[in-house]
């Protein structure tokens, strides 16, 4: 993230409070706790990049712990998530983001797998480096698994956070291109707290679908003659 390690420790330990309260909104829901985690992914995310600045980057611990959930993990959890709390009809359009997802993560994890991860404090920002090749079709398929599957999933505050994500990964190109992973991703976690409206809508909405499914089995239960 942009700043310092206090920032990253101030915005993860927020975001990770509101990934809690976003679960334990999802509860009634288990399709959507997937999604519903994603503030609590990412806040994590934004403590271990407080480390990463601790130790003044370098290839440690924290670095590779770093690009795990960034790199090949987020491309394949956001698609996945958004697809299990999907209705059925937007889950087959879906299937295309899940799978650059699951390209993508393949990919990422091959990378890390054999070559070594650093990070560089460049002034107030972070750059990540792994030597891959081809970096604008993984970049192309990234954002489509993240922020595709978002745009595809028929739910306007899900839409919502799609559009807030697309503008940070933009502003975050056209200021930091060098540091675009550190600096999107912040971006990305302050926006999941669209979820926890997102979570309180689909709260609110369980009970009267819970009422309707009632309803509907009664006006079909056979009359007694």
């Amino acid at each position: 993230m942009c700043w310092s390690a206090t920032a990253d420790l101030i915005a993860g330990a927020g975001i990770t409070a509101v990934g809690i309260a976003t679960v334990a909104r999802a509860a009634r829901r288990p399709r959507d706790l997937p999604l519903a985690a994603l503030p609590l992914l990412l806040g994590a995310h934004q403590l271990i990049e407080a480390a990463v600045w601790h130790h003044d980057g370098g290839s440690g611990p924290a670095t590779t712990a770093w690009a795990v959930i960034a790199l090949p993990l987020l491309p394949l959890w956001v698609p996945a998530a958004v697809l299990c709390a999907a209705p059925h009809r937007a889950r087959r359009r879906l299937l295309v983001p899940l799978a650059a997802g699951v390209a993508t993560a393949a990919t990422l994890a091959y990378a890390l797998v054999t070559r070594t991860v650093t990070a560089e404090i460049r002034g107030h920002t972070v750059g990540y480096t792994l030597g891959l090749s081809h970096t604008g079709l993984i970049v192309t398929g990234y954002l489509i698994a993240t922020i595709g599957s978002l745009l595809l999933s028929s739910d306007r505050v899900l839409t919502l956070l799609g559009v807030l994500t697309a503008i940070g990964a933009a502003v975050s190109v056209v200021l930091w291109q060098r540091e675009f992973v550190s600096t999107w991703c912040a971006s990305a976690a302050v926006a999941s707290v669209v979820l926890y409206h997102w979570a309180g809508q689909r709260h609110s909405a369980a009970p009267e679908a819970a009422a309707s499914r009632m309803d509907d089995h009664r006006s079909h239960r056979p009359r007694k003659p």
